[in-house]
């Protein structure tokens, strides 16, 4: 069984996996450099995800290029020109997080569901949804991105399973993990950066 798993699993997608560890790994060690290994997973995951027929993720990697952009530059400089230190969410930033929530679900399902050949546009809009979010707050340095980012990596693995991208779902599975400890770093330097 695992050399049929590692018989359909294409270069692209181990290079993918490669650079997407790297970067979750710094992310987690809050290095700024993750995203530029960020950048490099994105790109292939696009191309792996859109031959699997798994179009809101491939248009979810595609906001992840940008915010991963947007992110770097954010965290390089933010407003007051200097590395942005990490928050809570406002309640504002939940309002919208909540939003863009139900407004990519509600989006990507009716895409995906009148324009596509999709066969899980329930779960892979789901998946996608709640990636959205995480990925705004994490461009924004909040603290809170890793648990919206762990919702959609739980219902994701199931769904890479089941497309047999199973390289990938091994990264989500380790990404969950990767995630769960980011959110106790970060913690911990959220509580350095208030007694400093």
């Amino acid at each position: 069984m695992m050399q049929e798993i590692l018989s359909k699993t294409s270069l692209l997608e181990w290079f993918g996996v490669f650079f997407s560890v790297v970067q979750v790994l710094l992310a987690q060690r809050n290095n700024i450099h993750n995203y530029l290994f960020g950048i490099a997973g994105i790109v292939l995951a696009m191309f792996v995800k859109f031959n699997a027929k798994l179009y809101a993720e491939f248009t979810l990697d595609f906001y992840y290029l940008v915010m991963s952009v947007y992110g770097w530059l954010f965290w390089k400089f933010g407003k007051q020109q200097s590395e942005t230190p990490i928050s809570f969410t406002t309640t504002t930033e939940k309002y919208k997080s909540a939003g863009i929530v139900v407004t990519a679900f509600l989006i990507f399902y009716i895409f995906l569901t009148n324009f596509t050949n999709s066969d899980v546009p329930l779960w892979d809009s789901l998946v996608t949804a709640f990636a959205w979010a995480g990925m705004w707050l994490m461009a924004k340095r909040k603290i809170e991105n890793w648990v919206l980012l762990n919702i959609s990596n739980f219902l994701a693995v199931p769904l890479l399973i089941h497309k047999e991208l199973y390289l990938y779902a091994a990264l989500t599975a380790f990404l969950f993990m990767v995630a769960i400890f980011g959110y106790i770093n970060w913690y911990k330097i959220l509580k350095q950066q208030k007694n400093a």
